[in-house]
């Protein structure tokens, strides 16, 4: 599917909502990817980074595309999603799992103490209302990175992140920076830049804008 950089936004806001992440790969090639693994397996299973670990890990196979720098597990879950702290109410999230799976532990109110030492630690995908700030969040971080690439010395970028690349060719399109999208085109491998469909959009209507006011 190919989006219009307006468009791109509401669609990453909409497949968050939704029951499972769409067309689930069986074995993780990219951050976002991984991002939507996750999603997928905190929304039926909140669950610590001792419980994930193992599970992300023996999906993180040959598959992962060659110029795509793997990020930590620990930075994925931190700018994605949220973990309970076991002081406040258990997330409704949690909460819903713990009681369905647990038989000690269905019928107890949110701030049980039983409930919540075991929900502290867990990880979960945060409702809409929390979303938003955390997307806000994610999206400096990005685009902080991105800054780092402009900067990089040398004129080739060996490992990057695609997250990176997509946030910042983003924020430049809509400052109408084109010169930025093509220059740190010119830093990564084409292949890369062929198999995006976002970064291929953006470079091409860049290309094209720069052409007519030449």
């Amino acid at each position: 599917m190919v989006f219009l950089s307006e468009q791109a936004n509401e669609y990453d806001r909409k497949r968050a909502r939704v029951a499972s992440a769409p067309q689930m790969e069986m074995f993780i090639s990219d951050e976002r990817s991984a991002i939507d693994w996750l999603t997928d397996f905190l929304r039926n299973r909140p669950s610590t980074y001792q419980e994930i670990h193992p599970e992300f890990m023996s999906l993180l196979g040959a598959g992962w595309k060659k110029h795509e720098e793997k990020p930590e597990l620990s930075a994925l879950l931190e700018d994605n999603f949220l973990r309970c702290e076991g002081n406040a109410d258990v997330p409704s999230q949690i909460h819903s799992y713990l009681s369905t799976n647990f038989k000690d532990l269905r019928g107890l109110e949110k701030d049980d103490p039983r409930l919540k030492a075991k929900a502290k630690d867990r990880w979960y995908v945060p409702d809409p209302s929390k979303a938003k700030d955390l997307e806000q969040k994610r999206e400096r971080s990005l685009l902080k990175e991105f800054e780092g690439y402009k900067n990089a010395p040398g004129r080739r970028l060996k490992e990057f992140r695609l997250e990176v690349l997509r946030a910042g060719f983003k924020t430049a399109w809509a400052a109408r920076d084109y010169k930025t999208i093509i220059g740190i085109a010119h830093k990564i491998p084409d292949e890369a830049l062929q198999e995006d469909e976002k970064l291929l959009l953006w470079y091409d209507q860049a290309l094209t804008r720069m052409e007519a006011n030449a």
